[in-house]
C-alpha cells in the first residue's frame, strides 16, 4: 500500500487519516518549487503565510497562503 501521508507521518496515530492526508497535500503544494512572476526562475520560497521571495532576483511579493499563484 502506498502512503498518501508523506511528511504528515510525523503525527503518528493522532488526528486521523483524512486530516493528515489533507495536511500532507497542502504541505506538499507549499514546499513545491514555484516560478517567479518577475524573472521566471523556479526559485521561489515561502517566507510566511502569503509572503513569497525569489532567491534569484530577491523579489518579495504576496500570494496565497500555500501557493504564490
Amino acid at each position: 500500500m502506498v502512503s498518501k501521508l508523506g511528511s504528515a507521518k510525523r503525527f503518528g496515530a493522532r488526528y486521523g487519516k483524512t486530516v493528515k492526508e489533507r495536511f500532507a497535500k497542502i504541505e506538499a503544494l507549499q514546499r513545491a518549487k514555484h516560478k517567479c512572476p518577475y524573472c521566471s526562475a523556479v526559485r521561489v520560497k515561502r517566507i510566511a503565510a502569503g509572503i513569497w521571495q525569489c532567491r534569484k532576483c530577491n523579489a518579495k511579493f504576496t500570494g496565497k497562503a500555500y501557493s504564490p499563484a
